[in-house]
């Protein structure tokens, strides 16, 4: 006999069927949403500041130095008198551009260095992994400060700096994709027709192996900010009084018994960013996936 309540959950009811699994994804969703929506208050920070944040950044008010946040000012105020939250949005443009500079040079360095290394194989490979295990061995963030300190102060030489630091995790990731990818029928059968070595990396290969670098990308963003905001926190960002993340967290570590919300604010938007950035990345993997 066919249970009585199975026979009930299959009856279709119009109006009541339709909203439940929408509330379900919904909460299934909500991580994945939640971080969506910090990353492009974030980007929407760095690409038009003042819709968010009329103020001056540079500018304060000496008799409200030291305000907690307040609904006058959000972040509170710092010692000069300067509204925290206007210098956390202005300064998202330097360290957000310095982040996605970062990325954008270590995506298409490494991809490229993948790219060749798993297609053209031999001599060009061994030698190409052997660049990247080195790159690998030593700690991003330690690389990132050596490179920085070579070749000087400011946000364009941290973005280079973070970026050379990420291209080893590109080219790992690119290398097995194209080493997947050229051992399938379609490419091997390009190859049989006469089709030349590049014209098959580019209609072929490169195609169907960039998205999970795509998706590395998104993860690595993250880990980007914090080290673009960990070399502006040592000093080789931005020159004072600009704002950059980073700099605002050193800044207010020398009020940090009175004035809190100096680093401890911007330390939580730099985290919620990050996490935020990383879920989005991990998502994005799931559905690179077969």
């Amino acid at each position: 006999m066919v249970d009585v309540a199975d026979k009930t959950r299959r009856i279709a009811l119009p109006g009541v069927r339709g909203p439940a699994p929408s509330l379900r994804a919904l909460r299934r969703n909500a991580g994945l949403i939640v971080s969506a929506a910090v990353t492009l208050l974030a980007l929407g920070w760095a690409l038009a500041p003042s819709l968010f944040a009329g103020g001056d950044p540079l500018t304060g008010v000496p008799a409200e130095k030291f305000q907690p946040p307040s609904a006058r000012h959000w972040f509170g105020t710092d010692n000069l008198g300067r509204d925290l939250y206007t210098r956390m949005v202005h300064g998202a443009g330097l360290s957000l551009t310095a982040t996605l500079s970062a990325v954008a040079l270590a995506v298409v360095a490494g991809a490229l260095l993948g790219l060749l290394a798993g297609a053209i194989g031999g001599v060009v490979d061994a030698v190409a992994m052997r660049v990247v295990d080195v790159l690998l061995s030593i700690p991003a963030l330690l690389l990132s400060l050596a490179l920085v300190t070579a070749l000087g102060f400011g946000t364009r030489n941290v973005a280079v700096a973070v970026g050379v630091s990420l291209i080893a995790n590109f080219a790992r990731v690119m290398r097995s994709e194209v080493l997947r990818v050229r051992r399938a029928v379609y490419v091997e059968a390009a190859h049989a027709s006469g089709v030349r070595w590049y014209a098959v990396l580019a209609r072929h290969v490169l195609p169907n192996s960039y998205q999970p670098v795509l998706a590395l990308a998104a993860v690595e963003f993250g880990m980007a900010v914090l080290s673009v905001s960990a070399l502006s926190f040592l000093g080789y960002g931005a020159e004072p009084p600009t704002p950059e993340w980073g700099s605002l967290i050193s800044e207010g570590r020398n009020y940090l018994a009175t004035a809190w919300w100096l680093t401890t604010l911007p330390g939580l938007v730099i985290i919620g960013v990050v996490l935020a950035a990383q879920r989005l990345g991990r998502a994005a993997g799931r559905t690179d996936q077969p």
